[in-house]
């Protein structure tokens, strides 16, 4: 969602008081942590997906663009589809051993 089309934690849309303004605070954004320290979790998952295996990785934390370029950089060696968001990246396929294989030769921890 935009921030532009952002829904306010009181649940308020509209108000037609003149001197009414946003009081609350913009969320802080999220620091990449480095990847020595990112302790990342690789799995097979088929449920909810119709018997169909993909692969994840769990545990990223960081911004939302990182994560995206992280993904990318993973589907585009794995030549599949998948996708990246809140702190998950989906590949479709079984692709574990060599998602394991680059995240360690890129320097990322991974949890046992």
């Amino acid at each position: 969602m935009s921030k532009k089309n952002a829904a306010r934690p009181d649940g308020l849309a509209y108000s037609t008081n003149k001197d009414f303004f946003n009081d609350y605070p913009e969320e802080e954004a999220l620091e990449t942590l480095p990847k020595a320290q990112q302790r990342l979790r690789i799995k097979l998952d088929t449920k909810q997906r119709a018997g169909k295996v993909v692969t994840l990785v769990e545990g990223f934390s960081g911004t939302n663009d990182d994560l995206e370029a992280l993904g990318k950089q993973l589907k585009t060696k794995c030549g599949a589809g998948g996708s990246a968001k809140d702190g998950l990246i989906l590949i479709q396929g079984d692709y574990k051993e060599k998602v394991i294989l680059w995240l360690r030769d890129w320097g990322y921890v991974l949890a046992k």
